[in-house]
């Protein structure tokens, strides 16, 4: 089964991430930031997948570098636990959601990207 998001445009589910977090008070910087952490995207990466209008399977299935510390995001979205989620690319949707979820909520940066692994 597809799921319907999959087919939806990756700039268009940006725009509303970034609205959520917006009306909190947060920065389209710092949802990039998110973004970026997850992904591995850098801006103008970011920017060239948003303007092309790719869907968001693509979007997260061609990430440049997907954060090996993302498998660490545990918590509830949409009544489901991210960590439970069995499809590969739904668990990573589920991931950036439950990210700009803690942003919109207040979260310092430094709390919602605790997951980063240790420089070697």
């Amino acid at each position: 089964m597809t799921h319907r998001i999959y087919r939806m445009s990756a700039a268009k589910i940006y725009a509303a991430l970034l609205a959520k977090a917006q009306r909190k008070g947060r920065t389209q910087a710092e949802v990039d930031q998110v973004i970026h952490w997850l992904t591995g995207y850098d801006d103008a990466a970011l920017a060239a997948s948003l303007a092309a209008d790719t869907d968001y399977e693509s979007f997260f299935t061609q990430a440049p570098a997907l954060n090996p510390a993302r498998t660490d995001i545990r918590g509830v979205v949409c009544g489901v636990r991210v960590e439970e989620i069995e499809d590969p690319v739904m668990r990573e949707i589920r991931y950036l959601d439950k990210l700009i979820d803690e942003l919109a909520k207040g979260k310092t940066m430094d709390k919602i990207l605790h997951r980063q692994p240790a420089k070697v």
